[in-house]
């Protein structure tokens, strides 16, 4: 690299820092709370679910980009057998797989949204509680558990982090259809 170049590189990264920060995309949070990390195959990432599902008390908000784990479903079920408000946003492709939760939910009378605006609705969220905050690149999947390289992200107690993932929620949830 010439002389020149080096000298322009600070500028250049000033200004790229300038666009991400004025872009409103890039938010930052303070760390508060506590994170638990998991990874898997064979990490507990289905089993650190399940339990954040059993402990909800009022409501849970999933975003799914492909769903065939028994266990979570099964949890969903439990919380919402115990009133607790589930709401389910799937990718809209999700239909044309043999095998998913989509009529699982639908005939469990669990609130079932599909996400057909995207070329694929890729997020893998759960909010429980408005306060714990589940996301990462875990699907909601046997092979996610026993076979894929994957991870998992707990957050509780961060109400920024929580309150962003829930805006993007409602966000998604306002142009996905009821199943």
């Amino acid at each position: 690299m010439s002389r020149k170049a080096d000298n322009c590189l600070p500028f250049f990264l000033c200004l790229a820092l300038l666009s991400v920060v004025y872009s409103g995309r890039a938010v930052a949070f303070q760390g508060t709370g506590e994170t638990e990390v998991y990874f898997s195959p064979d990490g507990g990432a289905t089993a650190a679910i399940v339990r954040e599902i059993d402990r909800a008390s009022y409501k849970i908000l999933v975003q799914a980009y492909s769903f065939t784990s028994k266990p979570i479903a099964s949890a969903l079920l439990r919380a919402q057998k115990r009133n607790v408000e589930v709401t389910v946003i799937m990718d809209g492709r999700e239909l044309k797989e043999k095998y998913n939760a989509v009529r699982f939910f639908k005939n469990s009378r669990v609130q079932i949204f599909l996400d057909d605006k995207h070329a694929i609705a890729h997020n893998k969220v759960i909010i429980v509680d408005n306060k714990t905050l589940i996301t990462g690149s875990f699907n909601f999947t046997k092979a996610a558990e026993f076979e894929n390289a994957e991870n998992l992200l707990v957050f509780k107690d961060n109400p920024p982090l929580v309150e962003r993932y829930e805006k993007n929620f409602y966000e998604h949830l306002s142009h996905s259809r009821r199943y």
